[in-house]
């Protein structure tokens, strides 16, 4: 599939990204979806509002999507992001073999999907997910830098 074929997906995971802005939390958000493309996952960026290092969207719409799914492996599973994911995030996907990775905008601070490592397609780990990366990525984009510009302001 295309970049394109993603959009539906990631406006969900914009939505999600938005409603983490709303608590304060940095606007990123997640969704899981399944090979029918269902979205069996949500999550957005909870580090905030639970005062919890783990609550970063993927990690949240991955516990979401396994406990709808009775499983922890997501082979058929696509994670769709607003933001490259992070090494601890990375790492998770790869862990949960989660079968595709759709991201929207890269970061260039600590992304680890290209950006400054890239942990889901090191031939040493045991499992590769497939990559499509710049989905919506400047609404994605301008989510954050929108959040971070106000934050400088206030």
């Amino acid at each position: 599939m295309s970049g394109a074929a993603w959009a539906d997906p990631m406006r969900a995971a914009l939505d999600e990204a938005a409603a983490a802005r709303a608590s304060a939390d940095v606007p990123v958000g997640a969704v899981v979806v399944d090979a029918a493309g269902d979205v069996i996952g949500r999550g957005r960026n909870t580090r905030e509002r639970d005062h919890d290092p783990f609550g970063h969207a993927e990690m949240v719409a991955l516990r979401d999507a396994a406990a709808a799914a009775h499983t922890w492996r997501m082979d058929d599973f696509t994670l769709v992001v607003t933001l490259e994911p992070c090494t601890m995030c990375a790492g998770a996907l790869v862990s949960a073999r989660v079968g595709r990775l759709v991201f929207g905008a890269f970061d260039p601070k600590a992304g680890a999907v290209g950006s400054l490592w890239d942990v889901v397609r090191d031939r040493r780990l045991n499992h590769r997910p497939e990559v499509i990366s710049g989905v919506l990525a400047d609404e994605s984009g301008d989510l954050l830098r929108d959040f971070f510009a106000q934050r400088r302001t206030d």
